[in-house]
């Protein structure tokens, strides 16, 4: 396909989707709209309703041969878009702050792709609800979204690297989250008599700057990991003294012991500020997101197919992985795969990083991030890499005459 006419396609797909962005697990409008656009290009699908997700079917050209996976999340944040694009979301208080609408893009676009030619094996393109917090990763898998499923491949945008760069690396990508919930219970009374009340407000910021000497004096500094609390919630008005608050928030983690130590920690400094403040404080903990550890062979594809795409140059490492969470880490704990990450910032463009309300992205990184995922399928599917070379079109080198500037 002329990759003009994509890009075309790519840009339309995006901006739609942006405009219609909807939380994790009320993906209606967004599902419909992906649903259409498969029924459009021919691949059947199975949809789970809202609150589900979609897995659709390329057939291949062997349908007994191999079976890779593709992956895009439907969701999009509780945050109140400031960007001031004209397709800026029209869902008050919503908004597609991480790159989703332009992960389904890039799927929807190397579906379309892998149509002329057909790949030599089946391809299951993964539309998954609810990636900000819900495990809906979880839920695909349940739905039996792997059945026969041979490897998977996904990514994400960031603007912490150019548009033409993919970083893929093996190893641990994203770092384990664990996310907390803290209440401190206290006694409630008059502002001017606070010796007759328990104050649990004064417990949970003694707590707060307590929680930070986990990282900073317990941890070893070259192992990176992060407490964060990110909300606290206390008081009825100025003059009443808290009866009761809650603290929360995540740790992320790159090692187990690291993780293990840091959790005892919690528990400790809650027993101690309990006491101390005369409060009764406890800890909850959620059920945490796996590390993203990327497996070697596949690792390797990637790079190769990134290498086709964006030329060898082009294709970054690095040593440490991010801390931030993704639940593509559920995938790659049942199948092989490679979580990448497209670099989106457009030539003399700041870094507005993700879950931010002036979050946008270089539209040109979406005919990158479609043609990756068609080589990348292309190589995992062929019978000797060789066989690579069987692209559509002839995507040998960026072109950054596709590049628009990042609003």
């Amino acid at each position: 396909m002329e990759s003009k006419r994509i890009m075309r396609q790519l840009v339309r797909w995006r901006r739609s989707l942006h405009q219609c962005p909807e939380i994790g697990y009320e993906e209606r409008k967004t599902a419909r709209f992906v649903i259409a656009e498969l029924q459009r290009l021919g691949i059947p699908y199975e949809y789970g309703g809202v609150g589900g997700g979609i897995v659709a079917r390329l057939r291949g050209v062997r349908t007994e041969g191999t079976r890779v996976a593709l992956r895009a999340e439907l969701d999009a944040l509780p945050i109140a878009e400031q960007t001031g694009l004209p397709f800026a979301s029209r869902h008050r208080g919503k908004m597609h702050a991480c790159g989703h609408d332009g992960h389904m893009a890039m799927v929807l676009g190397a579906a379309a792709l892998l149509q002329d030619p057909l790949p030599q094996g089946d391809v299951v393109l993964i539309f998954q609800p609810a990636e900000e917090g819900g495990l809906g990763a979880q839920v695909m898998i349940d739905a039996g979204a792997l059945a026969g499923v041979a490897m998977i491949f996904g990514g994400h945008l960031t603007n912490l690297y150019s548009t033409g760069q993919i970083m893929a690396v093996p190893g641990p990508v994203c770092a384990q989250a664990d996310s907390f919930r803290i209440r401190v219970f206290g006694r409630g009374g008059h502002g001017a008599r606070p010796h007759e009340a328990t104050d649990a407000l004064v417990a949970s910021a003694a707590l707060v700057g307590g929680l930070q000497t986990l990282v900073s004096r317990e941890a070893n500094p070259l192992d990176p990991s992060v407490v964060t609390i990110g909300t606290l919630q206390a008081g009825t008005a100025r003059n009443v003294i808290a009866h009761e608050a809650l603290l929360e928030g995540t740790i992320r983690t790159t090692q187990s012991g690291t993780r293990l130590r840091l959790i005892a920690g919690m528990e400790r400094m809650c027993r101690a500020l309990g006491e101390a403040y005369h409060t009764r404080i406890e800890l909850e903990l959620s059920e945490p997101y796996p590390p993203v550890i990327n497996t070697p062979r596949e690792t390797e594809l990637a790079r190769r197919a990134a290498a086709r795409v964006v030329g060898a140059g082009r294709v970054l490492t690095y040593e440490l992985p991010s801390m931030g969470a993704e639940d593509f880490s559920l995938y790659l704990k049942e199948v092989p795969g490679c979580f990448v990450r497209f670099g989106a910032r457009a030539p003399n463009a700041a870094n507005v990083p993700l879950h931010s309300p002036q979050f946008d992205f270089d539209e040109a990184a979406l005919l990158i991030g479609a043609r990756y995922f068609e080589a990348v399928v292309r190589l995992a599917l062929a019978d000797d890499l060789s066989a690579a070379q069987v692209l559509s079109d002839d995507p040998t080198s960026y072109d950054d005459s596709l590049s628009t500037p990042a609003t």
